[in-house]
């Protein structure tokens, strides 16, 4: 049998780096793929199209299975997850039986998001019947640490209990608290969400998370705390986005980086297995389209489950813009469900381990991210460099240019800047409230296009943009679809029509606030030298606008075209600029 598989394997000879790269070359009949296929993502990363055995040769890869230190490879030996479920009813009883219910219906653990207790009662309310069940406690204050420990000694839980409290609030409070804590509580944690939904790239979110805890090890140790003991009462809190790879290398990543901060600090191995919980994405949800979110969802709590949380928690896919009810919160829970149940997720750890791509990204932000470290340490540690305002001056950068991608159209959100539906409406079952209390990339697109929804909620009319297609076939086609997709974006009805001649686009002039030429550039000359004085003849005052960015551009401005729509336009100065024409104002939602 060897022989016959060595036979057969021969039949295969290996294939070099070189005879790839000049493949490619051939198939892309000479583009350089360097420009063509490499994709530089905001981290500095140039990605490649494909990775090969040779590319992890360079890289010092631990031998240990999942489980084993330094834990790039997951904190356990099993792929299996917590399924952590926020509860948001600020009241004890009724946010027990939702706890109660959602563990019924398949949580493994409840996270209480608003509820607070003031007294031992409110407590023993808050957490009856759910001893055998891990909790989290999102804002947890003094009192509340206090009244756990002495609950907790009093009557041990056999799960989990942490707190979302952050580490470097209250340094002596936080030595207190670590000191007094029992078995089993983990009273701190370090807001990595925080960096993310502030514009954070993963580089920075893993340089940043990891100052942070050296900060936090550092003071405790100062303050006498063990070094295990302290790591021990850490969880990491992550956001995790949608790119995909990216992600999940970024747990890898951070879990690593961690273990060896910790063995720096001369802590054991165990102490420096990471606690890390999961929250999808906040950053990158939508008003419109908003059962995308069920999918962003989806792939985001994929890439928490492969990097290793050991909590994730799916948001509804309406939370950003109303209270989710039943239904949606039950969406969330089976998007878990499915993922552990039937895709059977859980039953490997470490899929992706030792995936090319994947392990050279892994090391690639566990590099960079310990850079950032360096970086900060050089500054006399997180502390220090967030008083300075370094670490806001960094993520406000990354912000720019994150919302700058979005606005441009370069960095896609479906259903909002790019395929959006111009019939759908969300002013009436949209909570303005919960729209903006956190930063999210469609807020620029969205506040545009309520806008619209706004004036014809107050007795206005919504534009109707007439595309009309005409001359040469593939570039009417390629221009219609761009411009449908344009105008969109801003709530304006789209009518996609098909002509012969410049009359005939003249009769329909007056049934649209406005024409948008579909043609080849070499056309629009002649074209618009017929149609303007048919507009003229007619009285028509419809303005006429040219998809394209033709080298003729001035003349046929001075032919009469208003403006031109083309992939170098600033679509929301221009769509707002448009809107303002049509009178669709509204301070309200403008700013």
């Amino acid at each position: 049998m060897m022989m016959e598989n060595e036979r057969r394997l021969a039949e295969f000879p290996p294939v070099g780096m070189a005879e790839w790269q000049a493949a490619i070359v051939r198939d892309l009949k000479g583009v350089d793929p360097e420009k063509r296929l490499t994709w530089r993502t905001e981290e500095g990363m140039a990605v490649r199209p494909f990775y090969r055995d040779e590319d992890l040769q360079h890289l010092e890869l631990p031998s240990p299975l999942p489980g084993e230190f330094p834990y790039r490879r997951g904190a356990r030996a099993t792929g299996d997850w917590r399924i952590r479920e926020e509860i948001e009813s600020a009241d004890a009883e009724e946010a027990n039986r939702l706890a109660q219910a959602a563990v019924a219906a398949g949580a493994d653990e409840a996270a209480f998001g608003a509820v607070t207790a003031e007294s031992a009662q409110d407590l023993d309310r808050l957490l009856g019947n759910l001893d055998t069940i891990p909790v989290h406690f999102v804002c947890a204050d003094e009192r509340l640490h206090r009244l756990l420990i002495e609950r907790l000694h009093r009557t041990p839980r056999t799960a989990k209990t942490s707190t979302g409290c952050d580490a470097l609030a209250s340094l002596n409070f936080a030595a207190e608290i670590v000191l007094a804590a029992p078995r089993g509580l983990i009273p701190f944690a370090i807001h990595a969400e925080a960096f993310a939904d502030a514009g954070a790239t993963a580089v920075q979110e893993i340089g940043f998370t990891l100052a942070a805890g050296v900060d936090f090890l550092a003071a405790l140790r100062e303050r006498g705390v063990a070094i295990d003991r302290t790591a021990s009462a850490l969880e990491f809190d992550f956001s995790v986005g949608s790119n995909f790879f990216f992600e999940i290398a970024k747990f890898r990543a951070f879990r690593m980086a961690w273990a060896r901060v910790v063995e720096r600090f001369g802590g054991s191995r165990e102490a420096a297995r990471a606690q890390i919980a999961a929250r999808t994405a906040k950053w990158n949800r939508t008003i419109y389209d908003p059962h995308v979110n069920i999918l962003r969802a989806t792939t985001e709590a994929m890439a928490a489950v492969l990097g290793g949380a050991d909590a994730v928690t799916v948001q509804p896919f309406d939370a950003c813009y109303r209270t989710p009810d039943e239904a949606s919160r039950r969406l969330a829970r089976n998007t878990q469900l499915l993922l552990k149940h039937e895709a059977c997720m859980g039953r490997v750890a470490d899929a992706g381990g030792g995936s090319y791509a994947l392990e050279t990204i892994t090391d690639f932000l566990a590099g960079e991210g310990w850079k950032t470290l360096q970086e900060i340490e050089a500054e006399g540690g997180f502390g220090k460099a967030q008083a300075a305002g370094l670490i806001a001056e960094a993520l406000q950068r990354s912000l720019s240019a994150r919302e700058q991608s979005v606005a441009l159209r370069k960095r896609v959100l479906v259903g909002t800047n790019q395929f959006a539906s111009a019939a759908e409406q969300a002013l009436e079952r949209s909570d303005e409230r919960r729209m903006e209390a956190d930063p999210r990339g469609a807020q620029i697109y969205e506040r545009l296009r309520l806008r619209t929804e706004r004036h014809r909620a107050a007795g206005g009319k919504t534009p109707r943009i007439l595309l009309a297609e005409i001359g040469e076939v593939k570039m009417r086609a390629a221009r219609s679809n761009f411009a449908a997709n344009f105008f969109a974006c801003a709530g304006f009805a789209i009518a996609i029509e098909r002509f012969k001649n410049a009359a005939e686009i003249a009769d329909a002039a007056a049934r649209a606030e406005a024409i948008v030429l579909c043609s080849a550039d070499a056309e629009y000359a002649a074209l618009t030298a017929a149609l303007m004085p048919k507009l003229n003849a007619k009285g028509c005052a419809t303005p006429v606008i040219v998809a394209g960015n033709p080298e003729d551009a001035a003349a046929l401005r001075a032919a009469g075209v208003a403006d031109f729509v083309h992939l170098r336009c600033q679509p929301v100065e221009f769509l707002t600029k448009w809107q303002q024409r049509w009178g669709i104002e509204d301070a309200a939602s403008s700013r």
